[in-house]
This record gives structure tokens, sequence and C-alpha cells, in this order.
């Protein structure tokens, strides 16, 4: 099973990756990153999605919805950010963040690999 640096760097496999991050729900911090750069901070996008995970999680709680989270879409101009919280044991708390350049994301295969990196992800 790939450990969080393989995991991520089989992120930035993905047609169209521009950043990806292993990202801890509890705190915002960024476990692990990869890619990125200067004009996309990743540390600072993590924490801020952070809190797009658990706006979510609240209004699902007030609703009374009781199903988990497979993954959130966020889709700007010119990319899509895809938010995965882990499911299995030893990810509970984490989430996969992944921020794709819109014109070069195929946004189902991008959604479908990032399944796949998180069922083979082994913290």
């Amino acid at each position: 099973m790939p450990d969080m640096d393989v995991a991520l760097k089989d992120a930035m496999q993905v047609d169209g990756a521009i950043g990806a991050a292993l990202v801890d729900r509890g705190s915002g911090m960024a476990l692990g990153v990869a890619g990125g750069g200067k004009d996309f901070d990743l540390t600072v996008a993590a924490a801020a999605n952070t809190e797009v995970i658990r706006a979510k999680l609240r209004t699902m709680e007030m609703l009374g919805l009781r199903e988990n989270v497979e993954d959130i879409l966020v889709t700007l101009d010119t990319q899509y950010h895809l938010l995965r919280p882990l499911t299995g044991r030893s990810g509970q708390g984490l989430f996969l963040y992944l921020a794709l350049n819109k014109d070069r994301a195929n946004l189902a295969l991008a959604r479908h690999q990032l399944k796949r990196i998180e069922e083979n992800l082994d913290i």
C-alpha cells in the first residue's frame, strides 16, 4: 500500500493537477503537499478548505443526513478543487485535496483516480 508521499505523487499524475495535499481536518494542517508554487500556497488552501469540509458536515448533521461525504467539488473559473474525506480507519479525520486546471482536467476521471488513491493509501 502506498504511503502519503507516493499517494501525493500519484495525485500529481492526474491530468491537469496543480497541487495535492493530505490534510488533517481537525487542525487544518497539511500533513504532506505536492505541487503548488509561489502563486498557489497549498498550506493556505488546505487550511481554508478544512472550513469547507467542516461546514458541510455541520449542515448534514443539522439536516439529520446519515450519509458519508464522498467528495466535495468547488468549481472556479479556471480550476476544480476536489476534497475527499478519507473513510478508512487509519485515515479518520483526514482528507485529500486536489487542485486541477479546468482546461486540462477530466473531472470524472480525476474523481475516479482520487478514489483509487484513497483506497490504496496507507497512513
